[in-house]
């Protein structure tokens, strides 16, 4: 069975890129950057971070 653990959204603004994640454990948190390399590396630490961290269920 499969279930939802996060939830991403990426918004072109006038002069960057903005990245909108959501899930339980982290709640909703924003992320811009100029480049989709920068908020595409942010988005990936912050959930290899937390899904490292969180417990395996």
């Amino acid at each position: 069975m499969e279930e939802l653990i996060c939830s991403v959204e990426f918004l072109r603004g006038p002069m960057e890129l903005v990245a909108r994640v959501s899930s339980e454990a982290g709640g909703v948190r924003e992320y811009r950057a100029p480049s989709a390399d920068g908020v595409i590396d942010q988005v990936i630490n912050d959930l290899q971070e937390e899904f490292e961290s969180a417990p395996a269920g």
